[in-house]
């Protein structure tokens, strides 16, 4: 126990007096000792600088800010010759991601050599070097005690001169990433430090423990971090995929923490909800790394669970990410105070205590790993040798890629497949296969014999039957329908058709000829509509076709009797633009550069078929000006997620406004509404009253899923959704006893599977679209069968489910309904979406329902 000199050392009086007569505080002081006892021992280095000199307070006294632990890292890697930085790049907010390399002194001198041996290991080379070991920490911002046990650890081994530290560090490399989501955690260390009082309040409903939306837990634009590893839509997760396949572990810690109510976490999770693509013997070593975090945790009295609610089924979070390559990860999750102090049914939970039991662990994982390390090793040579020998015996089939996108989509694609190391080849010329047509500007080759082989067959992953139908996250993920991809599965194209060059994209054709009278975009590339907003910020004239048409095709290989055809949707730019005093061909030909957009001129308003250049058919695009609904009424992922869409994808800017500011706001110089899935409850009827205004005065509400329950409540949507409680009487509980409760509850909830749309292709809503349309399913509500003519815009197909687990049920109820309408409001309208069409802003295919839902359903739209 500290004693009381100690204490007195580090607190003022006052608060001394309020840990005389306050037990909580009384509890942190003597769960730090724990930490504290090892940090002082006569084996540490007293030269070595420790966290609370550094500080100038005991470590977890105040939240840490991001910069203050890389300051500290810094300042060891100064003192300590076994301490060495290295980076992961930077977040949204610029914070850099920094990460303690600590080793032995030799190994500190032949760092190159050891990172350019782990780059080879996924070739089958040899393995000689150290075990390498990763410990991540707090990728949830507001899962603070993981970085704070991470600053601690790494002052351990930087100055512990006991044996085991030093023959570990002889033989491993072990990286400590205090915090994988600086932004999130400095929002709420600042939001912790701001409401702690002097004397520690345990209550629950304790500001300290409420944060304000949008918390901490998520990134800039509010993402959830642990679940980008493999859509890699933000900078912190490029940083850190690159980061792992850099070092290539052999063992990840994945540090989190859970309600405060619960205890103390660690895998194997549950045996039935590991991906059927994790192999046996990564589960095996699960449970053998096991043994060591019981021990460690029964030494300090902690009670923990393992076995139960956390799965190992979805690759793209931080523990399951290193098992589809070649490592293991753990995931750990300690019950989280969020804050100092925090009461639960199993005592008060501290910061203190919450530090030391994920410094426990830590220590386990360091020794169980060290224990295991011919395990490990040849576990990973297994994994890659497995991949080597198909390669080798492997013809050159896999699978041949074509995106609707365009070269945009493409170049998403290369990209994630490039930061996951899968090779690809790019077609030097045109292939045809099943009578579809694949071209060197939107089509690619994947082969199937790689040394990346099973991560590719996991993003590529389809199946609808499952083992248990419970789902800590989503149930599929499937890349072809995210991207819209059209793909044959073992193709086998011949060399002579596959390059390692990407194609040269030819953009336009006499774009800056005097005799072109206009310039034509196809809608269906994912970049025109990026292209569109820069256009319309500079006052230029855009039109939209409201139906197919087609021009003669004048390229320089062209036949007299060619022509290119233009869905509904294509833009027109007129030559003559009278706000536009500048150079039109230049700067459309910069803008088509930039974004890889294919510009077609037209020489004459005559066009081969359709309605002409002039026709009444092709509708002026008016500016643009967008708010989005924010606050505690939304739900802060999906908000997060249209903001990316509208700010990066788009680059048009968006006023936030929170909810319980709208009443006081005049919306008529708004053209768009957007409402993420949310209650809305704290929403007045001041504020409805406005919206529903907003609508008859000619503005757009763009909403989706239990915000449509809102607006039809408030008369401001007609068509009635469908909502979870009416949806659950779907299912049947006859015959069933209280175990049978669980699985209940499992089939009811829709956690998150591909489903498909059939869309009405002459609805401006759906202008762009593959038809059929797969989009991400994650909630139950759906419409109420509709006789109203004409606002329909997509229906679930008759057998809906693509991919993923849908209950039968839901999969008979949703069929040939709604999911997508167009009310009609006065001047305006209302987009209703059931489902969350940007799905984690990884879901390509669907995501210009947004950009025509701006662009095309506009005041005067009919």
């Amino acid at each position: 126990m500290i004693s009381f000199n100690t204490l007195f050392k580090y607190l003022s009086k006052s608060t001394l007096f309020s840990c005389l007569v306050c037990l909580p505080l009384f509890a942190i002081a003597q769960a730090e000792s724990r930490i504290e006892q090892r940090l002082s021992s006569e084996s540490i280095d007293s030269s070595i600088t420790q966290p609370a000199e550094y500080l100038g307070y005991p470590l977890g006294e105040w939240h840490l800010r991001h910069d203050q632990i890389n300051h500290y890292l810094q300042l060891l890697a100064n003192q300590s010759s076994r301490v060495s930085l290295d980076s992961a790049g930077y977040s949204h907010e610029r914070r850099q991601q920094l990460t303690a390399v600590i080793t032995s002194d030799k190994n500190q001198q032949n760092l190159a050599e050891i990172i350019s041996q782990r780059s080879q290991v996924k070739y089958g080379a040899k393995q000689q070097g150290p075990l390498v070991i990763w410990l991540a920490y707090s990728i949830h911002g507001d899962e603070a005690s993981g970085a704070h046990a991470a600053v601690a650890l790494s002052h351990y081994l930087a100055a512990s001169n006991e044996q085991w530290v030093s023959q570990l560090l002889e033989n491993t490399v072990i990286l400590l990433t205090p915090t994988q989501n600086p932004d999130g955690f400095d929002r709420f260390s600042t939001w912790a430090n701001n409401n702690r009082s002097n004397v520690i309040v345990t209550d629950p409903n304790h500001r300290e423990h409420n944060q304000d939306w949008p918390g901490g837990r998520f990134n800039h634009y509010l993402a959830d971090l642990n679940r980008d590893w493999l859509f890699l839509r933000h900078p912190a997760s490029q940083g850190r995929v690159a980061f792992f396949h850099k070092w290539q572990p052999h063992y990840v810690g994945d540090f989190h923490e859970m309600w405060h109510n619960q205890s103390y976490f660690f895998q194997p999770g549950v045996p039935d909800r590991v991906n059927p693509l994790t192999s046996k013997a990564n589960q095996t070593l699960s449970n053998e790394l096991a043994a060591y975090h019981r021990k460690a945790l029964d030494e300090v009295k902690q009670v923990y669970f393992s076995g139960q609610m956390f799965d190992d089924f979805f690759y793209g979070k931080g523990s399951t990410y290193p098992d589809i390559n070649g490592s293991v990860g753990i995931l750990f999750e300690q019950a989280s105070s969020r804050g100092q102090a925090q009461d639960s049914p199993n005592g008060v939970v501290t910061l203190q205590n919450s530090i030391d039991n994920q410094f426990s662990t830590s220590i386990s994982s360091l020794k169980g790993a060290d224990a295991l390390r011919k395990k490990l090793i040849k576990y990973q040579g297994d994994f890659f040798a497995t991949n080597i020998k198909r390669t080798r015996d492997g013809k050159q089939k896999g699978r041949l890629v074509k995106a609707q996108g365009g070269a945009a989509h493409i170049d998403e694609l290369t990209s994630i497949l490039e930061q996951h190391k899968i090779s690809f080849k790019y077609l030097s010329q045109n292939i045809e296969d099943d009578d579809i047509l694949f071209m060197p500007q939107n089509s690619l080759f994947i082969p199937q014999s790689q040394p990346q082989h099973d991560l590719l067959q996991a993003l590529f992953d389809k199946r609808t039957e499952f083992k248990d139908e419970t789902f800590y996250d989503i149930s599929t993920w499937n890349f072809e329908s995210a991207l819209a991809l059209t793909i044959i599965n073992g193709a086998k194209p011949s060399a002579k058709y596959l390059t390692a060059n990407k194609p040269q994209l030819t953009l336009m054709n006499q774009l800056d000829a005097a005799a072109n009278v206009a310039f034509v975009i196809d809608w269906q590339q994912a970049s025109a509509a990026p292209m569109l907003q820069q256009l319309l910020a500079k006052n230029i004239q855009v039109k939209y076709a409201k139906m197919p048409f087609s021009l003669p095709d004048n390229g320089p290989t062209a036949n007299k009797s060619a022509e290119i055809t233009f869905p509904a949707g294509s833009l027109q730019i007129p030559q003559r633009q009278p706000k536009f005093s500048g150079n039109l061909p230049k700067f459309i030909s910069k803008l088509a550069k930039q974004y890889q957009v294919n510009v077609t001129p037209a020489t004459s308003s005559h066009t081969s078929s359709g309605m002409d250049l002039g026709s009444d058919d092709f509708i002026t695009i008016k500016p643009i000006k967008p708010l989005l609904i924010t606050g505690a009424d939304t739900n802060a992922s999906e908000t997060g997620q249209m903001w990316y869409y509208l700010d990066r994808t788009l680059g048009t800017p968006v006023t936030m406004v929170n909810s319980d500011r709208l009443a006081k706001l005049d919306l008529s110089g708004y053209s768009h509404i957007f409402m993420a899935d949310g209650p809305y409850n704290l929403m007045s009827d001041a504020t409805a009253r406005k919206l529903g205004k907003f609508t008859i005065d000619g503005g757009t509400i763009v909403a989706q899923k239990r915000a449509l329950v809102w607006l039809n409540k408030r008369n401001i949507l007609k068509s009635e959704p469908k909502t979870h409680k009416e949806l659950n009487n779907l299912f049947s509980t006859s015959g069933m006893s209280f175990g049978d409760k669980s699985k209940l509850n499992a089939r009811q909830s829709i956690g998150g599977a591909i489903v498909s749309l059939k869309l009405d292709d002459t609805h401006p809503i759906n202008f762009g679209l593959p038809n059929p349309l797969q989009v991400m399913k994650n909630r139950e509500i759906s419409f109420n069968l509709t006789s109203t003519p004409f606002i329909v815009a997509a229906d679930y197909e008759n057998e809906p489910l693509v991919s993923g687990y849908l209950a039968k049920e839901y999969q008979r109820a949703f069929a040939n309904t709604p999911a997508m309408i167009v009310e009609q409001k006065g001047k305006g309208h209302i987009v209703a979406l059931t489902d969350n069409l940007l799905f984690r802003n990884i879901w390509l295919g669907s995501e210009k329902v947004y950009a025509n839902s701006l662009y095309f359903i506009q005041k005067g739209f009919k």
